[in-house]
């Protein structure tokens, strides 16, 4: 890889952003991460900081790294904080998306660029079909890279991933189960756990598979096209809490507020993104042991 390919990866100290940085340095990228706050340290990357709904910091930002890809995962990704505040999650999602595209408009149109959708989407030809406003800013999202790709003619691709597991900070419900019985482990928490509908059914993928399909749709993604990132295979909670039992010598009691059985959710199966050549490599059993052993040794 030549160094000189310049990638810009946005949500740089989040759960997924600290993965890709890890990736793409591996891959030979020459990689500046983009925070916004947080603290974040890694000697591989270069760090700035820059309030992404900010348009002249955007521009600035832009200006600055001059990038040729740039792999945007910053956002406001919490359901219930968009019902609190919804012009900030659309400000977060939205904005951010449209300032930071069209100033590689003007920086650099052929820069290839990654936007992170999400699988809570909804069919803006269907409106009755919207739950929540985090939904209605994320396919804000997609509707403005979409337009862009249109409308200049920019090289702009969608990945629409499904829930995401793997090593590290996450609030997930793979990390929050692990994080409970490696907290058990230790005596540090009540031998409970909690869960809402342990039948309910999800399709996880490992964080580190969904990297290295960002890095497919980057170098051979078609523009404008919507490429789901998923396992092909749903996972019940009750999987994944039985699962953690063979893991664990702690014997705790599991409490459920419904165990009705849930209608079966079809499998995303990611035809598209297969084609290209990406197949996931982490199972779920070593996907979930591998954060269970990340818990195990953060422990605070």
């Amino acid at each position: 890889m030549n160094q000189r390919l310049k990638l810009l990866i946005t949500g740089a100290s989040g759960f997924t952003g600290q993965h890709a940085c890890k990736h793409f340095v591996k891959a030979g990228f020459d990689v500046t991460a983009i925070i916004n706050n947080k603290t974040y340290e890694n000697n591989d990357v270069r760090i700035e900081r820059c309030d992404l709904t900010n348009k002249d910091e955007v521009n600035n930002l832009i200006h600055k790294v001059k990038p040729h890809y740039l792999l945007h995962l910053a956002g406001q990704n919490h359901v219930g904080q968009s019902w609190i505040d919804p012009i900030s999650s659309l400000e977060a999602n939205s904005l951010s998306t449209a300032y930071l595209i069209d100033a590689l408009r003007q920086e650099n149109p052929a820069c290839k660029i990654v936007v992170a959708g999400s699988a809570l989407q909804f069919n803006p030809a269907n409106i009755s079909t919207l739950i929540h406003p985090y939904s209605l800013t994320k396919t804000l999202q997609v509707l403005i890279a979409q337009s862009w790709a249109v409308l200049y003619n920019m090289h702009i691709v969608i990945a629409k991933p499904s829930n995401l597991m793997g090593p590290g900070f996450s609030n997930g419900v793979c990390s929050i189960f692990a994080k409970k019985v490696a907290d058990m482990e230790n005596n540090k928490a009540d031998k409970v756990l909690e869960v809402n509908n342990p039948n309910a059914e999800r399709d996880f993928i490992d964080v580190r598979d969904a990297v290295s399909a960002y890095e497919t749709l980057l170098l051979r993604g078609e523009s404008g096209e919507i490429y789901d990132i998923a396992s092909g295979k749903n996972h019940s909670l009750n999987e994944i809490i039985n699962m953690l039992k063979l893991f664990t010598t702690v014997k705790f009691e599991l409490k459920s507020q419904s165990n009705e059985i849930l209608e079966q959710k079809a499998e995303i199966i990611p035809v598209k993104l297969m084609k290209l050549g990406w197949k996931p490599t982490f199972s779920f059993e070593s996907s979930l042991l591998d954060i269970l052993n990340f818990y195990r040794r953060n422990l605070k």
